[in-house]
């Protein structure tokens, strides 16, 4: 029993660990936002945001993975949680291009401009 809460402590150690050197390496790359980073894009978004984004996933995936447990669990109850998350965000990707292109159509053409 004494050997299983070990190999426990060591795996959260270990996420422990990974999740401090992901989540400073993201502060250093905001505070000092290299130039060929920023200023280069891929898919019409800068390439700092895409390693956010990236370094971001793999943190929610541990932090599932590890604390919620989703390790020891059946592929059918993963994909039950997961699934549902992937359509909540594309849903929400969809209804930001939609409503921010007509946002943009609107103060496009009429005489109300952008004050911020």
């Amino acid at each position: 029993m004494a050997h299983d809460h070990v190999s426990n402590t060591k795996r959260i150690w270990f996420v422990f660990g990974l999740l401090s050197v992901i989540t400073t390496v993201e502060v250093i790359l905001g505070i000092i936002k290299p130039a060929s980073l920023e200023f280069n894009h891929f898919l019409s978004l800068n390439l700092l945001n895409w390693i956010f984004y990236i370094l971001t996933l793999v943190k929610a995936y541990y932090i599932v993975w590890a604390f919620m447990h989703m390790e020891g669990e059946k592929s059918a109850l993963r994909w039950s949680v997961v699934l549902p998350v992937v359509f909540l965000v594309l849903y929400l990707l969809f209804i930001l291009l939609t409503e921010g292109h007509y946002v943009y159509g609107v103060f496009k053409n009429s005489t109300i401009k952008w004050n911020f």
